[in-house]
């Protein structure tokens, strides 16, 4: 019996150590939440997901969960969810009342993410899962916060203007370094996801908050894949509609339209000045009323830009005031507690 229990010893022991070891990989893996806004990608989601299981299960030290929102999408992307849902038990599914846009999806996504890391991603196969190990072994290098960005885009040319719009845009308005470029394509840490979820205004601008967190950020190349369904639901006026998010993080249009007034105010007085010793050198000058016109119109036209600015941030604080929701969550799936 002894005899037995000797050379049953060694085997189970090492069974054990084997199941010890198995166990601490598992402990020690990294939780990364994929973050996905969904919207007419009935067709296209499932690829998305399992494209992205396959490419994580390729990866040393970490594995994934999927947060997806469905933004009150026309079609069955919600369905195509559940179904995922009931699939795959690391897929949790939210569905809002409403369409709210990209970036209040993302918040409430990240309001779900339970992962160390949180990686955003589109639902159109665009910001392919194959780039996904780039994108984490530059995270490796101890970023906060790490953008894939494109070699080459393939954009149409009226979304590659606006893209560039809202780099320069960024630059100026938020004193975004030139060197530093953002996309779609995006990992930060759990510790960034805290702050970010703290904010509640209902107008979000993710990659400006990102860069309130932290200036530790880094870019990798990645390459950018054509859409594979469907076409881009950013129309243009939700377009400008972002662009004009910026406003919530800055206050240099206000200072910028301060400016322009006090200068055109003084060049309005000195040519009153020069007018004035004019007429009273040569009293038979006869006052031009085209170029009072065009003054006129150059004034009023500049008075209406700057109450224009000024009532993006009146709009902007009586919406924060009103306590206006990021989101409204209708149901979900596969999540044990609300967000």
């Amino acid at each position: 019996m002894t005899d037995q229990v000797d050379a049953m010893g060694p085997l189970s022991g090492g069974a054990i150590m084997a199941d010890t070891v198995s166990t601490e990989k598992e402990r020690l893996a990294m939780l990364v939440s994929i973050v996905i806004p969904c919207y007419n990608s009935e067709r296209s989601i499932r690829r998305v997901v399992e494209l992205t299981q396959e490419t994580f299960e390729g990866l040393d030290g970490y594995e994934c969960e999927f947060v997806l929102v469905n933004d009150c999408s026309p079609d069955n992307t919600y369905q195509s969810i559940q179904s995922l849902a009931r699939d795959y038990p690391y897929v949790k599914g939210i569905n809002l009342m409403r369409n709210f846009g990209q970036h209040n999806a993302l918040m409430c996504a990240m309001n779900y993410a339970t992962g160390d890391l949180i990686l955003g991603m589109d639902d159109d196969l665009q910001t392919h899962p194959s780039q996904i190990p780039a994108i984490l072994h530059k995270m490796e290098e101890g970023y906060d916060i790490v953008y894939g960005i494109y070699a080459s885009s393939t954009n149409k040319a009226t979304k590659n203007f606006t893209s560039w719009l809202n780099k320069v845009s960024a630059q100026v308005l938020l004193g975004r370094p030139k060197d530093l470029e953002t996309s779609n394509f995006w990992v930060i840490r759990r510790a960034i996801r805290d702050q970010v979820v703290t904010y509640t205004n209902y107008n979000p601008y993710i990659q400006a908050l990102f860069g309130r967190m932290t200036s530790n950020i880094g870019n990798v190349v990645i390459e950018h894949h054509k859409r594979e369904e469907g076409t881009s639901n950013y129309t243009l006026g939700k377009l400008v509609r972002l662009w004009l998010s910026y406003f919530n993080y800055t206050v240099l249009p206000l200072r910028l339209a301060s400016t322009i007034g006090v200068v055109t105010a003084g060049l309005g007085f000195l040519f009153g000045l020069i007018t004035l010793v004019r007429k009273l050198l040569n009293p038979n000058i006869v006052a031009g009323w085209a170029s009072l016109i065009c003054i006129m119109l150059f004034f009023f036209g500049l008075i209406l830009l700057v109450l224009g600015i000024i009532g993006e941030y009146l709009g902007d604080i009586v919406l924060s005031i009103n306590s206006t929701p990021q989101y409204v969550v209708r149901e979900t799936v596969n999540v044990d507690e609300e967000a």
